[in-house]
């Protein structure tokens, strides 16, 4: 069991390392605080688990710390994101496919827009 254990605890420390990671790479505030939340929450259970198979009789304990993490981290990054978009901070958008021109596009508009300006 403490094979199982020491997994787990691993695989959870593997997603809260991934979390952290994304707090790094992800554009703005909106996606930073769902990475934080979703893969750093994940990653908590699987500590808590891997640590409850390795030591069973901390399971009563290590239930109602998974029960607060459970229960708060979605809410408190829920208000804390409403409270981010009621100061007026903007969700980070992506250029769409029709704003980025190629140099090659651009420059056979240039011909086709002096074609038409010469005749």
């Amino acid at each position: 069991m403490d094979y199982i254990g020491d997994i787990i605890l691993l695989l959870g420390a593997v997603f809260v390392f991934l979390g952290a990671f994304g707090l790094l790479r992800m554009p703005d505030v909106y996606n930073r605080i769902q990475v934080g939340t979703k893969a750093v929450t994940l990653g908590a259970i699987g500590v808590i688990v891997g640590v409850a198979l390795i030591h069973p009789e901390w399971w009563s304990k290590l239930l109602v710390i998974l029960g607060f993490i459970l229960l708060t981290s979605p809410v408190s990054s829920s208000a804390i994101t409403k409270a981010f978009y009621r100061s007026g901070i903007v969700p980070w958008k992506i250029k769409s496919q029709k704003t980025l021109k190629k140099p090659e596009d651009k420059n056979s508009n240039e011909k086709d827009n002096n074609k038409e300006s010469s005749s």
